[in-house]
């Protein structure tokens, strides 16, 4: 079975109060066993368009990916994420091992 992604760019707005987005989500990540392999860090534009900080967040398959972002804890903390942040945000399948 193939892991899921979250791929996350995201240009916070209000940097005060993003770390109430970041608490807020916690719960999400912990019930639905989230993996952060990026967070932040250092990046060089290549092509197209970026955002200030990219993120990439592993779960164990598709369906829990899926079932994270539709989850009622992190639904509550994307109203934050959205009052303090733009973002593109996808969830994708990743390849066949």
């Amino acid at each position: 079975m193939s892991k899921g992604y979250w791929i996350v760019r995201v240009s916070v707005n209000n940097a005060e109060r993003y770390p109430e987005y970041l608490q807020a989500a916690r719960p999400a990540f912990e019930k639905f066993g989230a993996r952060f392999l990026v967070r932040g860090g250092q990046h060089e534009p290549m092509e197209g368009t970026s955002r200030e900080r990219n993120v990439v967040v592993e779960f164990k398959d598709y369906a829990t990916a899926l079932a994270c972002y539709r989850s009622p804890e992190y639904q509550a903390a994307k109203k934050i994420r959205n009052a303090n942040a733009d973002a593109d945000f996808i969830v994708v399948e990743g390849a066949a091992a």
